[in-house]
């Protein structure tokens, strides 16, 4: 039984309410100076626009695992990159600002947050190493409070959290903006709230920028963002750029029977990644590789493209440590699941939802 079709042009849709055209797949770039040599990630780069990728994710941050010894060199390549084939008109930047945390002591001291002076300390940082003048997508990587994230199900409100002021972080954007520093900003890792807000504060005065996208965590082990997010991005206009649709490799199928491959990030990182490496995890990617083969394609394959079909998503941000995961994820952008096949994919998720929040 087939219900999967097959295009080839690679699909192209707009970031928000702007004139910029992405391409459905985004080359995620996290494992850059951390599994992957600047070389690996020169060669990845070529062949994502050789396939018709022009947007590019990446973030003042990565490589991920994050650590001080190799924050910005992500950046860095791209910027190697940029600079030897002079090609900067033909892709899409995007770029990340870090918000507050206690963990990150080295990224400006202890004070780093979405204020203007790490907003426009970090930009300058960014356009420095990334080689360019100005960036198409800069975003905010995560709030400066507390939040239901990276694994936490339910929000738990946080008295002691530091002051944030949401009308200045938008305000530093806008001077960025007018410096022609950024075209457009976007946030991450966010809440119905929180993206609300942000639409409020540039609708109220449209002098504001804002925001055109919001890059959380999507993938068939977390439909969370379908439960508040999905509407205010098809209302809002604000698009899902979806990262980790794979959820960290489980959704490749290389864990499933206890297997643990030596290069698999979970087996590299568990302190990291374990959270998609649960028995009910397991047991519904089980599910869902059935579902693969019956349609005669991979798991991967299937999971990148029940992303795709999503109304809410502009695009999907694949990651990829090898040439072959690669091409086998961009691929998955000429396939067409059937209204069949998701309702099959739907029964697992009734049966077992949101195992990895």
């Amino acid at each position: 039984m087939n219900s999967a079709t097959a295009t080839h042009a690679m699909p192209m849709r707009t970031l928000g309410k702007t004139d910029i055209p992405v391409s459905l797949i985004c080359l995620g770039t996290m494992t850059w100076g951390e599994q992957n040599t600047e070389a690996d990630a020169h060669q990845q780069l070529d062949k994502a626009l050789e396939l018709g990728v022009n947007f590019i994710d990446t973030a003042e941050v990565y490589a991920v695992p994050i650590r001080e010894n190799t924050y910005g060199a992500t950046e860095t390549y791209i910027g190697n990159w940029l600079e030897s084939r002079k090609n900067r008109d033909q892709v899409v930047l995007a770029s990340k600002v870090v918000g507050y945390s206690r963990r990150f002591h080295w990224i400006r001291g202890e004070e780093h947050c979405l204020d203007r002076k790490n907003i426009l300390a970090a930009c300058e940082a960014s356009l420095k190493r990334l080689k360019t003048d100005y960036l198409d997508l800069y975003q905010l990587h995560w709030p400066d409070r507390s939040v239901n994230i990276f694994g936490v199900r339910e929000y738990t409100h946080n008295p002691a959290d530091p002051a944030f002021d949401m009308a200045e972080t938008v305000g530093a954007l806008q001077e960025l903006v007018q410096q022609g520093k950024i075209r457009t900003f976007g946030v991450s890792n966010e809440t119905p709230w929180g993206l609300m807000k942000y639409t409020q504060l540039s609708d109220a005065n449209p002098a504001l920028p804002r925001p055109v996208s919001i890059q959380n965590c999507y993938n068939l082990l977390n439909r969370t963002y379908e439960i508040g997010l999905s509407e205010v991005s098809i209302r809002e206009d604000v698009g899902l750029l979806a990262y980790s649709p794979l959820a960290s490799g489980v959704l490749s199928g290389k864990y499933l029977n206890g297997q643990t491959p030596a290069n698999g990030r979970i087996t590299l990182y568990p302190d990291y990644f374990s959270r998609y490496r649960t028995p009910k995890a397991l047991e519904a990617v089980a599910q869902y590789h059935a579902i693969a083969q019956d349609l005669g394609i991979t798991l991967t394959q299937l999971a990148l493209a029940f992303v795709n079909q999503q109304p809410f998503v502009t695009s999907n941000i694949i990651g990829a440590t090898t040439m072959e995961q690669l091409v086998e994820n961009i691929s998955s952008a000429s396939i067409q699941l059937s209204a069949e096949t998701i309702a099959r994919i739907n029964a697992v998720h009734d049966a077992i939802p949101n195992p990895c929040p």
